[in-house]
């Protein structure tokens, strides 16, 4: 086979490569812009009571279940949908989903002190890129890695659900330990399934533009984890 053509061939590869990883950090970092200027807008007492207490203020407001679960069912409805829904569809649910997170994180800004919650996002960002580079450069198939992973991620998220009503600190800890574990190896498996997703020619540009949005927010979903999980191990709290 003539080497020019190869050589023509593996240009092409690497152009859609680094387009579909643009595009994936694109829409992983702007959830987390929207996610972030949200949350500290709304990270106040006066707000959290208005909007998130009920009216007699001992007790949570149907709207903060809303806040705090809804985004789990949108998640899941754009990866498991994104095939049967038009990118503009996905496009409408990401920004809802990126919007209704910053409420949810919102209520950290009450919690902790701006400067622990600054120094646990650039620890987050360090360690998450990290692995990222990790996935996407290491030869050793991931795959079995990411199915034990996933196993421990359902146990502590079906922990912490419980823990919401509990209240355990020893529990909490646990779950967060684990959590960064977790959320960092995962990261470096996404990272290995994303560039194989990458370099498959095959894949129609539609859905190439589908799969980097999904990407991107399942990026967007463990950073964010990740990011929770070290500040609850770092503490400042106010």
């Amino acid at each position: 086979m003539d080497n020019n053509f190869i050589h023509s061939q593996d240009g092409y590869t690497r152009e859609i490569s680094r387009e579909f990883f643009r595009n994936v950090y694109s829409y992983m970092f702007g959830a987390l812009g929207i996610s972030g200027i949200i949350a500290y807008t709304c990270g106040t007492p006066e707000f959290f009571t208005q909007y998130f207490l009920n009216s007699t203020g001992t007790g949570f407001a149907p709207i903060m279940w809303i806040v705090v679960f809804s985004p789990i069912v949108l998640g899941l409805v754009i990866q498991w949908g994104f095939q049967r829904l038009s990118m503009g569809m996905l496009l409408g649910l990401f920004i809802a989903y990126s919007a209704l997170m910053g409420l949810s994180l919102s209520t950290i800004f009450l919690v902790y002190k701006l400067s622990a919650i600054v120094m646990t996002f650039f620890v987050t960002a360090g360690a998450f890129g990290g692995m990222a580079v990790l996935g996407y450069t290491t030869k050793t198939d991931l795959t079995k890695f990411g199915s034990l992973l996933y196993m421990v991620f359902i146990g502590m998220f079906i922990a912490a659900i419980v823990n919401m009503f509990l209240g355990n600190g020893m529990l909490d800890f646990v779950i967060s330990v684990l959590g960064v574990f977790v959320f960092t190896g995962l990261t470096a498996y996404h990272m290995q399934q994303l560039k194989g997703l990458s370099e498959n020619a095959a894949i129609s540009e539609t859905d190439r533009s589908k799969l980097a949005l999904v990407g991107g927010l399942q990026l967007y979903i463990l950073f964010v984890n990740l990011f929770l999980s070290l500040l609850r191990l770092m503490g400042g709290r106010n």
